[in-house]
């Protein structure tokens, strides 16, 4: 009893600390527009001055000027066991401060709730585990295995100012790192009538980004021409936007699907070669969102350039793709764009990143459950898979396995996947605290 009163009385300050941080962090502004001008370094430079008055001693790092990571490790109990990453990135979507109703870099703590960019995708995380690491320091606590703490540049963007960069220059620092954690998992999602999930992400589509490029005939406008490459792009276009891709189920959304079945009340049998998940996800309410982007491929074109003058047929146009692919998709994948685009237009990668699964079966994945219901018994943990991607891509190159795991505890109405990329983008106080307690226990256990 001593001891869970000694850690609480120790978690008040952590849990002043992860709001006061993730509002500070909200107030550095590092917008990542994709195009090189992001500056991480005044965040990473917080950070790193955090860590070290916990006396964690921080490795800040750049591919180039200004984009910086910083990167520690605090020594575990257990010399045996394997270590763990804990990753999350600096840098921030832009936002437009006269669409929101609260500055986006303000920080702003009102009503319970911290504003800003970055308070969901995901400074706060990044406060959450500072918030952790210094109460250890405070307490004298250690985990059982050694925990890589990771804070990168450039994840909205190609990464290779960041984790790409870590993982291909400097591998030595994760040594020992054979799982790691990051963001979008064990939020709460209300699926009704008062269920409450925490989705852990256990796998994410691969990227495929894509440039498709249409040749034709220059020309006057007012003249028949029917090698026009702008009629060809927008063919190709219409073609790929209609395309309906098949089902294709990983052992991660088969899982998932598993499990929201029976929370349901739903008997199915999701290893069936008869089963129709098209029926399953409509019977599934809400809950259908965790699963639905992740039983397919997709190709969603999302940006078109041609010509420079309304009576000139331009020689060429010029079309952008977002593809996404589920493990083990990707030979489907450039099979159908290969059919869909046709002899007439030609595709390319413009960028392209792994498709990743993570075991469900695993001690890390039961740690963090246990970590989740131990907070909230009320509380159901599930597996999902991402339809996008993180910064675990980049370090599954050096054989890290990534889960989706940065926990907020969320009220109803709260939409946490609206707000990522969204206007107005906060996170409850309560979130906050919720988090930290989470990620202690996790991260001391696991």
């Amino acid at each position: 009893m001593a001891e869970k009163e000694h850690a609480l009385g120790v978690n008040q300050q952590a849990l002043d600390e992860v709001v006061c941080f993730t509002s500070d962090l909200i107030r550095i502004d590092t917008s990542n527009a994709g195009d090189g001008t992001c500056q991480e370094r005044p965040a990473a430079e917080y950070v790193a001055e955090r860590l070290a008055e916990a006396g964690i001693e921080p490795t800040l790092l750049e591919r180039s000027k200004g984009r910086t990571n910083v990167v520690a490790r605090i020594e575990g109990t257990d010399p045996a066991a394997d270590a763990l990453l804990v990753h999350g990135h600096l840098d921030v979507v832009p936002a437009e401060p006269a669409d929101w109703s609260v500055h986006p870099f303000s920080g702003e703590v009102r009503d319970g709730v911290v504003w800003g960019r970055g308070a969901i995708d995901m400074k706060n995380m990044d406060a959450m585990v500072l918030a952790t690491v210094r109460l250890w320091a405070r307490a004298g606590v250690r985990p059982r295995r050694d925990i890589v703490l990771a804070f990168t540049a450039d994840e909205e963007a190609s990464a290779e100012d960041g984790s790409g960069f870590l993982a291909d220059q400097h591998p030595e620092l994760f040594e020992g790192c054979t799982e790691g954690i990051s963001e979008s998992g064990a939020f709460t999602f209300h699926a009704g009538g008062g269920l409450q999930l925490y989705p852990i992400a256990a796998g994410e589509r691969g990227t495929a980004w894509l440039k498709l490029t249409a040749r034709g005939r220059a020309g006057h406008g007012s003249k028949v021409n029917p090698d026009n490459a702008v009629s060809r792009l927008a063919a190709a276009v219409a073609r790929i936007g209609a395309h309906e891709w098949p089902v294709r189920l990983t052992p991660t959304v088969r899982a998932a699907l598993r499990e929201l079945a029976a929370l349901h009340a739903i008997e199915v049998d999701v290893a069936s070669p008869r089963f129709d998940v098209d029926a399953l996800l409509g019977k599934l309410g809400p809950s259908a969102k965790l699963v639905e982007p992740t039983v397919r491929n997709s190709a969603n074109p999302t940006m078109l350039t041609a010509g420079y003058k309304v009576n000139v047929i331009p020689g060429a146009a010029v079309a952008y793709v977002d593809g996404r692919v589920v493990p083990g998709g990707e030979a489907e994948f450039r099979t159908t764009m290969d059919e869909l685009t046709g002899p007439e237009v030609s595709w390319e990668y413009h960028h392209r990143e792994v498709a990743l699964q993570a075991p469900v079966e695993s001690p890390a994945y039961a740690a963090m459950r246990a970590a989740i219901e131990r907070f909230d018994p009320d509380g159901h943990v599930v597996p999902y898979c991402m339809s996008g991607g993180t910064d675990a891509k980049q370090f599954s190159r050096l054989g890290i396995t990534g889960y989706g795991f940065s926990p907020l505890k969320l009220p109803e109405g709260f939409d946490y996947q609206a707000l990522f990329h969204g206007v107005d983008e906060c996170v409850p106080v309560e979130g906050l605290h919720f988090g930290v307690r989470v990620l202690d226990h996790f991260l001391r256990t696991a």
